[in-house]
């Protein structure tokens, strides 16, 4: 069964305390990072603590590991280390197309091959918009392989363009990431795959995060990016459909199932034609199973 994508909790690579934090919390994919929270000079080390975290977990599957870019020399380095331990999936920064993934799936599948896991298992999900030249193509990764979500990113977009900051005087997001978050939601959307929204770097706004979260699964978002065991708990409310909302989808559901060759049904007042029920299925199929 495939596990929920609500919540993606970072922890930096170099540090065991806090990958223990976060994978003993309840946020539902753990993502170990080899990339941004690492200095250079440390980031042999951390990839062999990577590799002993993923070795002693006992739900490995939850476990992911952000690896360097391919603009930079490290990436195969950081999948060497780490893929004999069977991370759950990896996490791909900057990239810049569909290109990106092919490449780094005839990696995983030689490593695969190399450690005797099952071909193609190892799923990925990337930061699609951090980079200008990204920009343009988060609407090409329709079939690209292993791809399980897709998320984007402000602060690495910011540096990219020469930006002084992502945000206006309000605290909201300028033009240009707003426009971001849109392309990584449309994008996923084309493809097939989760959207996942970026982090909110206020670990401490608790109440905001919640708004924003519930905001973002309302636009389409299946899930947010953490940085901080106090963001999981209401980035997981957010994303769990409350007992009325699945109510009300299975009485969508059975109310076609009634009424077989019906495009349209009025019912309680209202109408529900097919887009409806599309929707229905979806929440109601993105339940975890009794």
């Amino acid at each position: 069964m495939a596990i929920p994508m609500r919540s993606w909790l970072f922890a930096p690579g170099d540090s065991e305390k806090k990958m223990a934090k976060a994978a003993a919390s309840e946020t539902d994919i753990v993502i170990f990072d080899l990339e941004d929270a690492v200095a250079t000079e440390v980031k042999p080390e951390a990839r062999r603590m990577v590799a002993e975290a993923l070795s002693g977990a006992d739900n490995p599957e939850r476990l992911w590991v952000r690896i360097n870019p391919f603009e930079s020399d490290m990436p195969l380095l950081d999948l060497a280390a780490v893929m004999p331990a069977r991370p759950g999936g990896i996490v791909l920064p900057k990239a810049e197309g569909p290109q990106d993934i092919v490449r780094l799936d005839h990696t995983l599948s030689a490593l695969e091959a190399a450690h005797d896991i099952e071909l193609g298992s190892t799923p990925v999900m990337a930061l699609v918009t951090e980079t200008a030249a990204s920009m343009f193509e988060a609407g090409n990764y329709a079939g690209a392989p292993r791809l399980a979500a897709m998320s984007w990113g402000a602060e690495d977009l910011s540096d990219s363009i020469g930006a002084q900051s992502n945000v206006d005087e309000n605290g909201r997001f300028d033009p240009a990431y707003e426009l971001a978050r849109t392309l990584c939601l449309l994008g996923a959307a084309r493809a097939g795959v989760t959207a996942i929204e970026t982090i909110q770097t206020d670990f401490r706004d608790t109440e905001g995060l919640a708004r924003r979260a519930s905001a973002m699964r309302r636009q389409g978002f299946g899930g947010m990016l953490a940085i901080h065991p106090a963001q999981v708990d209401p980035i997981n409310t957010a994303f769990t459909p409350g007992e009325d909302e699945i109510a009300a989808a299975r009485m969508v559901v059975q109310l076609f199932a009634d009424n077989p060759g019906l495009g349209t049904i009025g019912h309680g007042g209202k109408m529900y034609d097919r887009p409806h029920l599309s929707r229905a299925q979806q929440l109601l199929a993105s339940l975890p199973e009794d």
